[in-house]
């Protein structure tokens, strides 16, 4: 079995790399430390490397189709394999995007005006999604049971009557929750009584930190009808910027809508060959390197969790059961958000997002990508470090 070595440092940047070259987009400082777009820092797998260097090596770069066994098939065993979802190889659907997708589905299955449900905090592009589409957000808060976040059933309940959809990010981004059977099955019931479509958004289904596994919702198609799941093989082999998606629809009439609004209306008839090709390759030959990434982002996760307790245990983390993505309370630091992101990038000179990026519940919150080599990570604490010490000196000095 091949051994991918995650701890090497590869430079990423003057690559137009949006996480290093940009970050001043975001951050309004050039040359900080990056900690914030979930993409890694790790090369691909070499399957992946070898099969488009082979197809870009060859010059020939025309039209390309994705409705064939290949593609289809490779993302139907891929579910079968690693979530034991049982799906039907004419369910996927190829898109540009996943947040393409998820924008299209709003505005094939609600009507303007018409609530669309989601979580609170989420991720930062699902709003845009929504009211872009002349649609209301209507978000239930997650709650904080004293060892994870869980959904509010009530509050869900009381929403779910102006709604259409329920938009679910699963995994959860940014509290990096992979929801248990008995919360998926209480979610499709409340859409079964309220007659609400269920889209699952399961990008970050592969990074399983603590032995709990993902369920697809799409194990739930035998019980209720109304389920898309969007997903992408991106995050997991950080391919981004070869492009493409998929969508896994197994209404007929809804499968039939997207395809002829991709084909007729937005003129998306082809796929991207070499995210395609990438996409079949990692499916078919990577699952080592699913493996051995969810076992380095875990190492990660515990020396985050080692530091704040060393450091600074008034920030609140716990390992979360999936996804790269560390959410830290940080409200009993006792600074403003923009205090602390103040000290972090003018002073420790590191970049990490602002809970109240992914809603008002994200207040008093940092969101660290740690998808990188530990060093990355050592380094981008003591920049933090850096950043709080310099708030306590100024805190002492006004006091």
């Amino acid at each position: 079995m091949p051994i991918h070595n995650f701890d090497i440092v590869h430079d990423r940047r003057g690559t137009y790399c949006t996480q290093w070259d940009y970050i001043q987009d975001r951050f309004g400082k050039p040359g900080i430390l990056p900690f914030s777009i979930s993409d890694t820092d790790f090369t691909t797998p070499e399957p992946i490397v070898r099969k488009v260097t082979d197809v870009a090596s060859r010059g020939l770069y025309g039209y390309t189709r994705w409705n064939h066994h290949d593609f289809k098939g490779a993302v139907a065993d891929w579910f079968l394999r690693r979530y034991s979802a049982s799906i039907v190889e004419d369910w996927v659907l190829y898109s540009p995007s996943v947040m393409y997708s998820v924008s299209l589905l709003v505005r094939l299955l609600t009507k303007t005006n018409q609530g669309v449900l989601s979580l609170n905090p989420m991720y930062d592009s699902f709003p845009g999604a929504i009211t872009g589409n002349r649609r209301h957000m209507v978000t239930s808060t997650l709650v904080w049971d004293g060892s994870k976040f869980v959904m509010n059933f009530d509050e869900l309940e009381k929403l779910a009557p102006d709604c259409g959809m329920f938009l679910l990010c699963s995994p959860h981004n940014p509290t990096g929750r992979i929801w248990t059977r008995e919360e998926l099955t209480r979610v499709i019931s409340l859409c079964s009584r309220h007659d609400l479509w269920l889209v699952t958004d399961e990008i970050h289904a592969d990074i399983n930190l603590c032995g709990r596994p993902h369920i697809s919702g799409l194990d739930y198609v035998g019980t209720w009808s109304k389920i898309i799941t969007v997903s992408s093989a991106s995050k997991t082999f950080n391919t981004p910027a070869l492009g493409g998606s998929y969508l896994i629809i197994p209404d007929t009439n809804v499968r039939e809508a997207f395809i002829n609004h991709t084909r007729h209306v937005d003129f998306l008839n082809s796929a991207t060959v070499l995210g395609m090709h990438a996409t079949i390759t990692g499916y078919r030959e990577c699952d080592y390197y699913v493996d051995q990434l969810c076992e380095y982002i875990c190492g990660n996760m515990r020396y985050l969790k080692e530091w704040l307790q060393d450091n600074y245990p008034q920030i609140r983390f716990e390992i979360p059961d999936g996804t790269y993505l560390a959410w830290m309370d940080v409200s009993r630091l006792g600074y403003s958000t923009a205090s602390l992101q103040n000290a972090l990038v003018n002073v420790g000179e590191v970049g990490i997002m602002r809970g109240d990026t992914y809603g008002s519940a994200g207040e008093g919150y940092l969101r660290m990508c740690i998808g990188c080599p530990r060093s990355k990570l050592e380094e981008g604490l003591i920049r933090m470090g850096r950043g709080i010490e310099w708030l306590r000196g100024e805190s002492s000095v006004q006091g």
